[in-house]
């Protein structure tokens, strides 16, 4: 019978479903590390909340561990890498909170438009400062959602309870799925500029980190209020207490900050700002939810093997695993690519396969794709659940195999359809093992997809490798490998080079201001 130790406090019921589905169970909370290591050799599963640290020393010592199961979304207490080498699966339960976490931003919404906790101090110190507090009505006003997937679907459809107009900017967002939702998409400066109030519903990634940096706040409607309980290191939290202090923002509600836990801040005591202690997901109800969640999740793979919001193992059977494995890192490889270049809105998706690949299951082939793909603009994204996200946002995917043989042995293709134009990268095996990008665009190039990159679009003309080669040697950074592709001479020239450490922000607008110039991103694997 397998073994399961719940190591923090939970839902009692969540015991009770272990037990049900014929898993022993223990509740031992409070441990200290030296504790934990003495007595998980004896499980099978580690149920955790945020109070266990399931670090490398522990899971050294936990010699018969399967499965960690995580009730919440956040595993920043488990070193995943390690469980992974461990042979490990992670789970969590990424959609137990969401109901809580919308209401609790409705709430703080509603806490900026009527002053709730500066009327509440001041009535309460006996002084009855009728006027001085004068809200704005939430009806007809403009909401702005920066993140349209679970939780911000939730926002909106409260939002529109309450009579206001909602526009959305989220690249998964289809035209299809925004209708559904009733929301508006829009791009990111349009929504600055037209919102009255702004909800963050994105995780925190390189794309996401500082989305309201001081320039974009500066683009926002004056009086605009902002509400993030999201992630930290999403706004720009000095800029946000600049705009507080000169007016251009109304106010401005955080349940999150750049660093945890918020003991000071310069915001605190800035007039129009309101705070909270992460509570997001602090409901009875939501504790329960992810408790029993996390339970059935967990019990469902020690009892059946079937795996549910695991964070570093794909949904394969043990025949398929060693075929798949170099096949679904192209995979990802490819769809994190076209995830980082595409620009415009996506609406649909298309994995093909030819060759070899065309033998084999193509549904984790097209799992790893989007798994890559979404990633970039969340951290919740692996291979079980990206098809459902995909879903979620309307995104269309489609799977195409070819019998025919091309000019590779095997050959998967990723083309994005946007509002922007088709895109499409391809790549394959070498050895069946390394995968290699071979086309980029519509441009043949060869080249390994690993590290820090930097990707450049430049007019083929004599002497521009030597300038590029010349800046990045004056900003000091090493070339690790460099790749170019073109369509045709003189014509349109791709460059892609990996460098040591990550690209700055410096580094691309010296690139940029070289002659000939069209694109710079750096991108990262």
């Amino acid at each position: 019978m397998p073994k399961v130790l719940i190591s923090d406090k939970m839902d009692p019921n969540a015991a009770a479903i272990f037990r049900a589905r014929g898993v022993e169970v223990d509740e031992i909370t409070g441990k200290t590390p030296e504790e934990l290591m003495a007595i998980i050799g004896e499980y099978d599963g580690l149920a955790i909340r945020s109070s266990t640290k399931v670090t490398k020393a522990i899971l050294e010592h936990a010699t018969n561990l399967k499965v960690i199961g995580r009730a919440g979304i956040g595993v920043d207490n488990v070193d995943i890498p390690a469980a992974s080498a461990k042979g490990v699966v992670v789970m969590n339960t990424p959609f137990g909170n969401s109901i809580t976490t919308a209401e609790h931003a409705i709430a703080l919404m509603f806490a900026l438009a009527r002053q709730l906790p500066e009327a509440d101090a001041s009535t309460q110190a006996g002084k009855w400062e009728k006027n001085r507090f004068m809200g704005v009505e939430l009806t007809s006003k403009t909401l702005g959602l920066i993140g349209a997937g679970n939780i911000g679907s939730i926002v909106a459809d409260r939002a529109l309870g309450l009579k206001m107009k909602v526009i959305a900017y989220d690249p998964f967002l289809t035209p299809e799925r925004a209708l559904e939702m009733g929301v508006e998409k829009v791009t990111l400066d349009d929504l600055l500029a037209r919102a009255d109030f702004i909800t963050l519903h994105t995780p925190l990634t390189d794309q996401t980190r500082n989305i309201l940096s001081a320039e974009n706040l500066a683009k926002t409607k004056k009086g605009v209020r902002i509400i993030n309980c999201a992630r930290g290191g999403l706004i720009d939290e000095a800029a946000l207490k600049a705009g507080l202090d000169s007016g251009h923002i109304g106010g401005a509600a955080l349940d999150v900050f750049q660093t945890e836990p918020a003991t000071e801040s310069p915001l605190f005591g800035t007039p129009g700002f309101v705070s909270t202690p992460h509570l997001g997901a602090s409901t009875t109800e939501a504790q329960v939810n992810v408790a029993l969640q996390v339970a059935e999740q967990m019990a469902d793979f020690l009892v059946t093997g079937g795996i549910t919001n695991a964070l570093n193992v794909p949904s394969l059977s043990a025949e398929e695993a060693p075929k798949l494995k170099p096949y679904m890192a192209l995979a990802e490889k490819l769809g994190s690519l076209v995830g980082q270049l595409a620009h415009g809105a996506l609406s649909g998706i298309s994995v093909e396969v030819e060759g070899a690949a065309a033998q084999l299951n193509q549904k984790p082939i097209t799992s790893a794709v989007l798994a890559g793909m979404m990633r970039v603009h969340s951290d919740i994204v692996n291979m079980v659940n990206a098809p459902f996200l995909a879903k979620e946002r309307g995104i269309d995917v489609r799977e195409i195999r070819h019998d025919r043989e091309g000019d590779y042995h095997t050959l998967v293709r990723v083309t994005v359809k946007t509002d922007a134009g088709d895109k499409s990268v391809a790549g394959t095996l070498f050895g069946d093992a390394a995968p290699r990008l071979v086309e980029l665009f519509g441009i043949k190039v060869e080249a390994d997809l690993a590290g820090y990159m930097l990707y450049v679009v430049n007019e083929d003309a004599p002497g521009f490798i030597g300038r590029l080669g010349t800046t990045l040697g004056e900003s000091g950074v090493n070339i690790g490998t460099f790749h170019l592709g073109r369509r045709s001479a003189g014509g349109e020239a791709i460059v892609l080079l990996s460098v040591d450490e990550p690209v700055t922000p410096a580094l691309i607008t010296n690139v940029r201001a070289l002659p000939g110039v069209k694109t710079v991103m750096a991108l990262a694997f």
